[in-house]
């Protein structure tokens, strides 16, 4: 493989879309590290998110449009050693820079995020099993790990329960919509994923009503300020949803890789934007 075509199986900009639950634990977090903070930002979303990325796509050798890449080159070994040398790099970083505890978090989140894809186990032939893990680790797995990389002393789990939930909570909302323009390819390797199962109009019930759950916790969680920020900035993604339901209501066809993206995009920058500002005010 050509270093261009590694880089872009990489998907480095698809990290934006799993940042707000760094910046959510972040401004959870008073009196942090700030130096481990960067250590940990660093970690996730510019080793460890991409060689997760790496190693899916060399298992998975999509031919049609995968997250963050609408046209994926062609795999081979050399793949598959990129990543597994990203997440050796990770978990060395971590131990030296930040601690052995979030170190072991690393290496743990590396090994789940492998069996997503990998051929022996292969978790995305389970459609609600695959959707349950993903969002756990990627959220409340990735937010209690950099709270505890980057608090002196860590608060207690009970501190921080509520918010880590809320953590996956986002991610159980849209996961399904990432795999929304994927059927036909999951299903020709025989994968079974959430959205397969739940067909284009399900997967945006489903969707919808996860993210109404999940923003009503944000309103018991949130002071009530805080809470309306929420809402304003994340209402230009209630929007495109809504407008995008009705456009798929009517064309199935609207269910593809540029409207995902788009969904993709506005919720990350919502959600970055909302967190960054309640870590400033934090200050």
């Amino acid at each position: 493989m050509t270093p261009k075509a590694i880089l872009l199986h990489l998907r480095l900009p698809f990290s934006l879309f799993l940042m707000p639950v760094y910046w959510f634990s972040i401004s959870q977090s008073p009196h942090f590290d700030v130096t481990k903070a960067c250590w940990v930002f660093v970690i996730w979303h510019v080793l460890v998110y991409p060689a997760s990325n790496a190693y899916n796509s060399y298992f998975d050798k999509d031919e049609g449009s995968i997250g963050g890449l609408e046209k994926p080159p062609a795999v081979d070994k050399e793949l598959f050693t990129v990543a597994w040398a990203m997440d050796i790099l990770a978990i060395v970083l971590s131990y030296f820079f930040v601690g052995a505890v979030f170190a072991l978090a690393v290496l743990v989140y590396g090994l789940v995020s492998k069996s997503y894809s990998h051929t022996s186990i292969r978790l995305k032939k389970y459609p609600l099993l695959s959707w349950f893990i993903v969002g756990l680790f990627q959220g409340f797995f990735v937010y209690l790990s950099t709270q505890q990389a980057v608090l002196h002393p860590y608060n207690s789990l009970t501190n921080n329960l509520l918010p880590a939930i809320l953590s996956s909570m986002m991610l159980w909302a849209v996961y399904p919509m990432t795999q929304i323009y994927q059927h036909e390819e999951d299903a020709k390797r025989g994968d079974r994923t959430l959205s397969l199962l739940l067909g284009i109009r399900g997967t945006f019930f489903f969707t919808a009503s996860i993210y109404s759950l999940t923003a009503l916790c944000f309103w018991v969680y949130l002071p009530l300020q805080q809470f309306l920020l929420f809402i304003v900035l994340t209402s230009p993604t209630l929007v495109f949803f809504l407008n995008w339901f009705r456009k798929t209501w009517l064309d199935a066809s609207q269910a593809n890789f540029k409207n995902t993206m788009w969904l993709n995009l506005l919720a990350s920058f919502g959600l970055n934007a909302l967190f960054i500002t309640l870590l400033i005010l934090q200050k």
